[in-house]
């Protein structure tokens, strides 16, 4: 059996590979852990995987509901057309004050708003739509952000949710964990909902076993 070493070790050969140097980045990263922020953050790769997708959808309004530190709001940031926006939402001060920075750094705060406070109570505030949406927070409320992102979506946006797999877990009907709970009522949401058409794609690399859901939503 292959070991999670060998997965970080494949992730680094292709981050060395397919990545040029990026000081910013790194730098983010180095940020989040000086200010005690949890390294939850996606990958360099799956970074620049989310980057990729808002660029081949030509995303112009991106909502995240989940900021950390700003490393994933960065990478999509960086996807977008100069008049292009994105929300994130963060429910930390800290963290959000530290993605502020990072953001400035980055040098794509033109573009990134971040709104603070528990996603449930800002998204109603929200106005227009996306085309591109990213959930990343507290997975106890998937489905409810879910239900959130297909009212604020507009027809055939992309929408990625992360960390589904939970190192398999989320097989586990019986399991006492409320994140793989939270990501089995989110599945079962989406294998009644008839207005997006998604799949998942397992992950494992520098951040261990887990996964994305991708959907789009129908037009």
């Amino acid at each position: 059996m292959v070991s999670t070493n060998t997965w970080t070790e494949v992730d680094e050969y292709y981050a060395s590979k397919l990545q040029k140097p990026d000081p910013i980045m790194e730098a983010v990263l180095r940020e989040n852990s000086e200010a005690g922020l949890p390294a939850i953050d996606v990958s360099p790769n799956q970074g620049k995987f989310l980057s990729l997708l808002a660029q081949l959808k030509g995303a112009k309004n991106i909502l995240e509901i989940g900021t950390l530190g700003g490393y994933s709001t960065i990478w999509l940031a960086r996807a977008l057309p100069e008049d292009g926006r994105l929300v994130t939402l963060e429910f930390s001060e800290k963290h959000a004050m530290v993605a502020a920075q990072n953001i400035r750094n980055a040098g794509v705060d033109k573009k990134v708003e971040i709104r603070v406070g528990a996603a449930l109570d800002t998204l109603p505030s929200l106005e227009g739509t996306f085309d591109f949406i990213f959930i990343d927070a507290d997975k106890q409320n998937n489905a409810n952000y879910l239900k959130w992102a297909l009212q604020l979506a507009q027809p055939g946006a992309v929408i990625i949710t992360d960390n589904v797999v939970r190192g398999g877990r989320v097989i586990d009907k019986n399991s006492e964990d409320e994140s793989v709970q939270g990501v089995r009522t989110f599945a079962e949401m989406l294998s009644q909902e008839d207005r997006i058409d998604s799949t998942v794609i397992q992950t494992v690399g520098s951040k261990g076993y887990d996964g994305f859901v991708l959907g789009i939503v129908k037009k």
